[in-house]
Formats: structure tokens, sequence, C-alpha cells
């Protein structure tokens, strides 16, 4: 069979720029690019190793999903952040956990239950341990509390809303990163009554402290002063 070096080619320029994008997407939400920063194409090539013009794409395509500002002929800087912003997307967070949750718990089977008290498992040893004063795996942290959060959702029988969501949710962390927010023993009850509520399918008391949950932690990451 005769090789196409050119497919070949393209399947690699493709994985190049799809591990650059997921990498400066992930540096975006957690607060490694800070908002508001330039992002200079030259060195991003050093950085990400992709090309200019993969960057370029990459960069337009952060644009669409407001993670970064794209400034014309002045080039692209992380998107900045605000106080207002910080409160609608947690609003829109809610609208959309909110209604994943009841569509999950009344559709969730026993496999639906396995995966939400794994996940939690995981978040509730790591919160554990930065009550104890360990934040040495502040990330990782974040990303159990993002499976937790789409555990819980699994079941709603709706891709596009799982989507969406993940999407919103990713902007919620990253102001959860730059503040740095941790609320401790509250949060950590309130994820273990949300595993609770989804064991028993109490939809109803789960809305309520995901409301509790999400508006506490906008108020604990305003008080840090850090967003303006």
């Amino acid at each position: 069979m005769k090789h196409d070096a050119s497919a070949t080619d393209g399947d690699q320029t493709q994985t190049i720029g799809e591990n650059a994008y997921r990498r400066i997407r992930t540096d975006i939400i957690f607060g490694r690019l800070a908002p508001g920063q330039k992002l200079k194409l030259d060195r991003l090539r050093d950085a990400y190793g992709a090309s200019i013009s993969t960057l370029r794409e990459i960069l337009n395509r952060l644009s669409s999903e407001s993670l970064v500002v794209a400034e014309g002929q002045r080039g692209f800087e992380v998107a900045p952040v605000s106080v207002e912003n910080l409160k609608q997307i947690a609003e829109l967070r809610l609208l959309l956990e909110s209604h994943a949750l009841v569509l999950s718990f009344a559709a969730g089977d026993m496999e639906w239950e396995g995966r939400v008290v794994a996940a939690h498992h995981k978040l509730a040893t790591l919160e554990q341990r930065m009550q104890g004063g360990d934040r040495s795996q502040t990330e990782i942290w974040k990303r159990y509390d993002w499976e937790f959060h789409q555990a819980l959702i699994s079941a709603c029988g709706s891709a596009v809303l799982m989507e969406t969501h993940a999407g919103v949710f990713d902007k919620y962390l990253r102001y959860q990163m730059i503040a740095l927010s941790f609320r401790g023993e509250i949060a950590a009850e309130e994820h273990r009554i949300m595993r609770e509520c989804a064991i028993s399918r109490d939809a109803e008391q789960a809305r309520a402290v995901l409301i509790r949950h999400v508006q506490g932690g906008v108020e604990h990451a305003l008080a840090t002063g850090t967003i303006r």
C-alpha cells in the first residue's frame, strides 16, 4: 500500500494544533496566562511548539469562546475579568446546571449513581487534605470538582446541554483560580449533600444546595479583592 506522506503530515499538524489549543486553553483557565496578558505569537510558538498560522487559528477559536480578545491589527490578549462578568457566568451556570440536575436525577441509573459516588470520593479526599492546609494540588482539586459536577448531570440525556454547561463551568472555574477561592468545610459539606441527594434522587434539595454553592463561591471569590 502506498504511503500518503501528505496525509500523515496533515494528521501530525492537526494533533500538534489540538494539543496546543488544549494547553493554551488550560493555561488561561488556570490563570497561568493572566487576564489582559498580551499573547505574542513568537512567544507562544516557543512555549507551545505550534506554527504561527496554527496559533492564529487557535487564538481565533479561543476568541469565539470568549477566553481571548482579538484586537484587530494589534493582535490578541487574554480576556479580562470583571465582577459583572463573574456574576453573569455564575447565573448562566446555575440556569444550565439546575435544569440538567433535574433531568439527570430523573433518568439516572445505578451506573450513573456509581459515577457520582466515585467522583465525590476523589473530590472529598482532596478537600479534606486542603482543609488540613495542603494547597499543593489546587489544579487537581478543581479538576475533581469539575468531574463531580459533570457526573451529577451526566444522565441528563442531552450532549448539547452537557457541552454548553462544560464551557460555562470552565469560565466560572477561571474566576475561582484567579481568586484561589477555597471555602473549606462549607463547600465540602455542600458537595456531600449533593451526593446524598443524587442517591435519594432529591432534585429539589440538590438545586437549593447548588444555588447556595455557586452564590457562596461568587461571594467568596469577590471577598478576596482579586477581581475588579
